[in-house]
């Protein structure tokens, strides 16, 4: 790989070697996305943690690159995502072709006035790096690596580890592990937890490459290139002018082949013509699964990202989901170590998180479908659709190269407190994500604070106690639009950014009931 260079973290050699062992409240296995994501969250409430990964470097290869305004904006608290958006690519269009021939143009965010723009592309080991960085700046987070877990044994009040290094084994133990290692998640194997779903048996080719040519800066999808003319390419253009290039191949392909250089020489000539040229950063060709555990909290162990559940490529729901399931769980699991909260809550990590995970599954199996149809009916429906699409609004609507990556609603939720009234016409509802909005010559994200925060438009002089931030604003402008407010109207926001309830008229005891019940008061 020529544009990154890899760096090798240090071991060091951990104190328990040394016969200094203590109990910790969070340990975290795994250090790709969303390990270190949660490490740093909980260190936010005061909370410290161990994160153990069996690797001393980032993923190696791109891997997940469309880095989504949701993740964007949960990385900002830790002051690194502005360093994504100027290290990446930034994209909000699209285009979707039928052999050589646009079809349709898209915009993922059409409307101005939010801090971040939807879609980020940058590679996996830009992120993973950032977040290693952030992490050792930080006194609370012990982020160990070769330290491998070789034993995982739950007891009621806690889990005890075993962990093998350069210098030996040594035993660790945690009022709560948390299990981000990935697809394969050893932790779950060691467990012998169940992860069901569905296996996808269509081959696809991702070649990351250094184009030495002009660059198209939109996303292009394109269903019988001439270049690929039985199958879908699609294009990503990345951070240090690398493309993806995503050639799909079919269940008959011969993987062995398909990687050998020239191979994808040859395919990538056909592509970009006689004249191009480039250099080789990585591929690999690869199948996928979409699957789900049961339940993401096994006793004192919970599961987070793909250890949890995983989907196909299509929509960059994978990363993005792994980041969003430890926004959920981090300051729930902070209350419950401080004991102001229930271990019930973590329940709704559960529930909330898997009823995600069922959305995501949904709308990437159902992309999949499109782009590889298994029945001859299934393509002729696809094949029609997008022969339609150029002239006809409803067809666009039937072309599905990937619903994108967008926060999930969790609608009837334990935690909150449903409308009373009919009369809102607008505005995000009890279990959709806050939006976001220019405030001051600043954004509304930046004013929230660490735990709940209450939105209030007009005047009133209710004081809700001091973990909660309190944020007043004339009922006018763009805000008041995107939350359809009036004088009167309030928000409560969870501290992962999700509306927990919402009034016309704010009354002390409603917030304080609100509160209660968003906190786990109603388990």
């Amino acid at each position: 790989m020529s544009t990154y260079t890899y760096r090798h973290y240090p071991y060091r050699r951990p104190p328990e070697l040394d016969g200094k062992t203590m109990r910790r409240p969070v340990v975290i296995v795994g250090a790709g996305l969303a390990g270190p994501t949660l490490a740093l969250e909980l260190a936010q409430h005061g909370v410290a943690t161990i994160v153990l990964d069996e690797d001393d470097t980032v993923s190696v290869g791109s891997r997940s690159i469309c880095q989504a305004k949701h993740s964007l904006e949960i990385w900002d608290r830790f002051g690194i995502a502005q360093r994504m958006v100027d290290k990446g690519i930034t994209w909000e269009q699209g285009e979707v072709y039928l052999g050589d021939k646009p079809v349709y143009h898209f915009n993922l965010q059409p409307e101005p006035g939010h801090k971040f723009p939807a879609f980020v592309n940058l590679q996996q080991y830009y992120v993973e790096q950032y977040l290693y960085e952030r992490c050792q700046a930080e006194q609370l987070i012990d982020l160990r690596f070769r330290n491998k877990v070789v034993a995982v044994a739950q007891e009621p009040d806690h889990v005890e580890l075993e962990v093998e290094t350069p210098d030996g084994r040594y035993a660790l133990q945690a009022d709560w592990l948390v299990a981000c290692d990935g697809v394969r998640s050893p932790v779950r194997h060691m467990l012998g937890l169940p992860f069901e779903g569905e296996v996808f048996h269509d081959q696809f080719l991702i070649a990351d490459i250094r184009l030495l040519d002009e660059l198209p800066k939109e996303r292009r999808f394109w269903f019988y290139p001439p270049f690929h003319p039985t199958n879908s390419v699609l294009l990503h253009r990345q951070a240090d002018n690398v493309l993806r290039v995503d050639f799909q191949l079919g269940r008959d392909a011969d993987a062995e082949e398909e990687k050998k250089s020239e191979n994808i020489d040859r395919r990538l000539r056909l592509m970009f013509g006689p004249q191009a040229r480039w250099q080789h950063e990585w591929s690999s060709v690869y199948t996928f699964t979409c699957r789900m555990m049961p339940r993401f909290v096994d006793g004192r162990t919970i599961f987070a990202g793909d250890a949890a559940h995983v989907v196909s490529p299509f929509g960059a729901r994978g990363g993005n989901a792994a980041i969003a399931d430890v926004d959920n769980l981090a300051w729930k699991l902070a209350l419950v170590l401080a004991g102001r909260a229930p271990a019930a809550l973590l329940d709704t990590y559960c529930s909330e998180r898997r009823a995600a995970a069922r959305e995501n599954i949904l709308n990437s199996t159902r992309s999949t479908d499109f782009i590889t149809p298994k029945f001859p009916a299934s393509r002729a429906f696809r094949d029609a659709a997008l022969t339609l699409a150029k002239d006809f609004p409803f067809a666009r609507a039937l072309i599905n190269s990937g619903r994108l990556s967008v926060p999930t609603v969790q609608p009837g939720s334990p935690l909150d407190t449903a409308d009373r009234n009919g009369d809102w016409a607008g505005g995000p509802g009890p279990g959709q994500a806050m939006l976001d909005a220019p405030i001051d010559g600043g954004w509304l994200i930046d004013h929230l604070g660490r735990d709940f925060s209450l939105l209030i438009f007009g005047e009133s002089a209710i004081d809700p106690g001091s973990d909660v931030t309190v944020l007043r604003f004339a009922a006018d402008g763009l805000l008041q639009k995107r939350y359809d407010a009036r004088p009167g109207t309030a928000y409560l926001v969870r501290p992962d950014r999700y509306i927990a309830a919402r009034w016309r008229t704010l009354e002390p005891a409603k917030v304080g009931a609100a509160l209660d019940r968003a906190r786990g008061g109603c388990l």
